[in-house]
């Protein structure tokens, strides 16, 4: 197609796009004007806008930039225009050095569509629509329209396997948020991102994608500088008060034979890297690989098939027992699903951590708690022995005002006596959640339902979590255990015997779970500890035969 039929056709399209103001489109007019800047040789279309003489003389105010190639540039086509109240635009074409020289009828061409532009901005800012086709919000940051931009721009260059792309989120911002104030908080988020900008120029970026989340692009040697920012550096504030800021981070290094097809490629890669640092299974800082697009592919399945696998019921809920130290009896059971699909037992490794990325896992939670109050209210019926069964909930559902009134319309549908049921609650949670975590706790006891802290050794505020939290039970973790029977001086022994003399002492049942060996079952007679539970005394067991041990209610192993 020759030249004279593609002007006619881009400069229509352009027309039409950028005149139908009540459906403008930025990203469609970005692209007819990347097509034209091809077709006419212009390495780099800009289009500035200020609000008076005085920001065009600092240069402060707005730049749009709808093609930018990258090569050094050896001519410019400028219109420059003073629209109404003293607003300056002026856009620019420029032509990179080596390339053939405009003719006189493409310079006209040219500057026909800078009039155009010129006059769509005037219109724009009538209209109010300005900000719509900024590549910066409003807090000066450049936006995933400017990211975008400048991934095709690098992708397109021939020099992509030169850059790295980076991920991250500013680790306990929102409690650095509510300690500093908002205005303080920007203003410290604005100083650190600073300092990325400053690691990765002059051929690397910056984008916000909203909030304290972010993409940096830079070229693989600046990697150092950048990763020392994100493990944390002391911003100041207030005259010389100072604040530590660091970032979980997600990272692509551009292999040597990646082919480029869109960004969208990119961004998948680097999402999935950040997804996985910020579940915190890895580090902070984790690298793309293929083996993370395999996960990301899996993920996805995963939550595909989760909404057919609940309405089939195909999770079923195993039992494991908690055994009395004192006698051996069963005196609970802590309530684990499987999901059981095409005709394979899936074991919760393989699908809670996907589930908890979304809010997905709350619906399992209680798909959990109504099949375990279903298998309760039998045993009730059929005259068992019922023992108290923990159900496990995810701090997802610390968000939930109306937690424990849900809970309960459960329980009590089935006509359940409270005591019977526990709701365990991880400890691993930050600071920000805690008043949440303490107001769900407060009110189930309230509601005369047990509640046990999960995993207690393993946070980095176990103590402060039972001094301020009125817990019934709490469960030590197995990395907390000891191992050795004959080494009562080790300090891991020492550790777990003050731990459960503390629980004791303020009241709370103490659980040991992960118990596996008879020595450590008499380790835990020794120290006092009121429950076990761990594969010495049986796996997690299918309702028919954990009914079975409910009836002989006694082990006889030790």
């Amino acid at each position: 197609m020759n030249q004279d039929v593609l002007f006619s056709q881009y400069l229509e399209e352009l027309t039409d796009t950028i005149t139908d103001l009540d459906h403008f489109n930025i990203e469609k007019t970005y692209e007819i004007l990347r097509q034209l800047c091809i077709a006419f040789r212009v390495c780099k279309g800009v289009t500035e806008y200020y609000n008076n003489a005085e920001e065009e003389r600092m240069g402060c105010g707005t730049v749009l930039t709808c093609y930018d190639s990258g090569e050094e540039t050896a001519e410019v086509i400028s219109c420059r225009t003073v629209l109404s109240d003293i607003v300056v635009a002026d856009c620019k074409a420029y032509r990179a050095k080596g390339v053939k020289p405009w003719t006189e009828t493409e310079r006209k061409r040219i500057e026909m569509v800078e009039r155009l532009m010129l006059t769509v901005v005037g219109r724009l800012r009538a209209c109010g629509l300005v900000e719509q086709a900024t590549l910066f919000d409003d807090a000066g940051y450049s936006n995933y329209r400017f990211l975008h931009s400048t991934i095709d721009q690098i992708g397109t260059s021939g020099h992509i396997n030169q850059y790295a792309f980076a991920r991250f989120n500013l680790r306990h911002f929102a409690l650095i948020n509510r300690q500093l104030g908002r205005e303080v908080s920007d203003l410290a988020m604005r100083k650190y991102i600073d300092t990325i900008e400053e690691a990765v120029s002059p051929d690397g970026i910056v984008s916000r994608l909203g909030g304290d989340n972010f993409v940096a692009v830079f070229l693989k040697e600046k990697l150092n500088e950048v990763l020392a920012r994100f493990e944390g550096i002391p911003i100041s504030y207030n005259d010389g008060d100072r604040v530590m800021i660091s970032s979980r981070a997600g990272i692509f290094l551009i292999p040597d034979d990646f082919y480029y097809y869109q960004p969208e490629d990119i961004m998948d890669r680097v999402t999935g890297a950040y997804n996985a640092a910020w579940r915190g299974d890895t580090g902070d800082i984790v690298y793309a690989s293929e083996e993370l697009m395999a996960e990301k592919d899996r993920f996805m399945q995963i939550r595909a098939q989760f909404p057919v696998g609940l309405k089939n019921r195909e999770f079923l809920v195993f039992y494991q027992p908690k055994i009395n130290l004192k006698d051996n009896s069963i005196a609970g059971a802590e309530a684990l699903s499987r999901w059981y699909r095409n005709g394979t037992l899936m074991m919760p490794t393989e699908y809670i951590s996907d589930l908890e990325q979304t809010m997905d896992i709350c619906k399992l939670d209680f798909y959990v708690l109504e099949q375990v109050c279903r298998d309760l209210r039998r045993w009730l019926d059929e005259g068992r022995q019922a023992v108290r069964i923990s159900v496990n909930f995810s701090r997802r559902h610390l968000i939930n005002l109306a937690l424990t009134e849900s809970i309960l319309e459960v329980v009590d549908r089935y006509r359940i006596p409270h005591e019977l049921i526990e709701i365990e609650l991880t400890e691993t949670v930050t600071d920000v959640e805690f008043r949440d975590l303490k107001r769900v706790a407060g009110a189930l006891q309230e509601a005369g339902i047990y509640t046990s802290v999960d995993d207690f050794g393993i946070g980095y505020s176990s103590l402060n979590l039972i001094r301020e939290i009125p817990w019934n039970i709490l469960k030590v973790d197995k990395n907390f255990l000891p191992v050795n029977e004959n080494a009562e001086g080790e300090r891991q022994n020492i550790m777990f015997r003050h731990v459960v003399s503390m629980a004791k002492e303020i009241g709370l049942i103490c659980v040991a779970e992960g118990v596996e060996t008879i020595g450590q079952v008499n380790i835990l007679r020794k120290c006092g500890c009121d429950l076990a539970q761990g594969f010495y005394y049986d796996k997690p067991l299918p309702v028919k035969e954990f009914e079975e041990r409910l009836d002989k209610h006694f082990y006889t192993n030790t």
